[in-house]
């Protein structure tokens, strides 16, 4: 469930940013561009939360 949830996100948030920049720019809408990213962005937030450690910090 966990990374169908990253995948929503990011495909939204992905596609969001598309449109206002494809409006502002005076662009056409891509989809498929936007799912592209999208899978790539879902992908990197995956490695990143499996990179950074569920530790909590040390007492200083």
């Amino acid at each position: 469930m966990h990374y169908i949830m990253t995948f929503v996100w990011s495909f939204l948030l992905v596609a969001m940013l598309n449109y206002v920049a494809g409006s502002i720019g005076g662009y056409a809408f891509d989809f498929m561009a936007g799912v592209t990213v999208s899978i790539v962005l879902a992908v990197l937030v995956l490695i990143i939360t499996t990179i950074i450690p569920n530790e909590s910090p040390a007492d200083v």
